[in-house]
């Protein structure tokens, strides 16, 4: 009888240990602004605009669509000033301007010249397969795999993952990335 308990306390012992080797850590890493910041942002900046005494009388707008924002104005130095007040905007709300890619001004109906400027959502593949090249050229011992807009990565020890993630913040990749989703299982 001892000796089947002894051998049945063996395998569990076992199974748990096999289990605890097993146990993976991960985190995403992603690329994802607030909305709601932005569209504060705007209204601020538009307040201002109204308020400003070199912005009287003008048509100067900043309007969000689905995936980009719209600065229209009257000529360039109007849409450049207005351009610099919204970054301010922006950085005093916790926006990174990383996450902003500006396009040409060009000229608009009426007058006026317009900039498109494209609002970043999501990791681009370009940029995901570099992450994951960076990652396994560093030697570390984890995982990177693509999934979507978001790169997982995946790693027994936590420190190892730490070190990833300092090691990631070294390295400008021109897109703003934020390290989430972190857990243990």
């Amino acid at each position: 009888m001892l000796c089947c308990i002894g051998k049945a306390s063996e395998y569990l012992n076992k199974r748990i240990q096999s289990n605890i080797m097993a146990q993976q850590n991960t985190f995403d890493i992603v690329s994802e602004i607030d909305r709601a910041e932005v569209t504060n942002a705007i209204n601020q900046t538009m307040k201002e605009v109204s308020q400003r005494f070199d912005f009287k009388g003008s048509d100067a707008a900043v309007n969000l669509e689905k995936d980009s924002l719209i600065l229209t104005a009257e000529d360039e130095t109007k849409l450049r000033n207005m351009n610099d007040i919204l970054q301010q905007k922006l950085v005093r709300r916790g926006v990174p301007l990383k996450a902003f890619d500006y396009g040409d001004a060009q000229a608009a109906g009426g007058g006026t010249v317009r900039q498109e400027v494209a609002i970043q959502q999501g990791i681009p593949t370009d940029k995901a397969k570099e992450i994951v090249k960076f990652i396994k050229d560093s030697k570390a011992k984890v995982q990177a795999a693509i999934q979507g807009d978001v790169v997982r990565i995946a790693g027994r020890d936590r420190d190892v993952l730490q070190e990833v993630i300092t090691l990631l913040k070294t390295k400008d990749f021109g897109i703003d990335m934020q390290f989430t989703n972190y857990r243990s299982n």
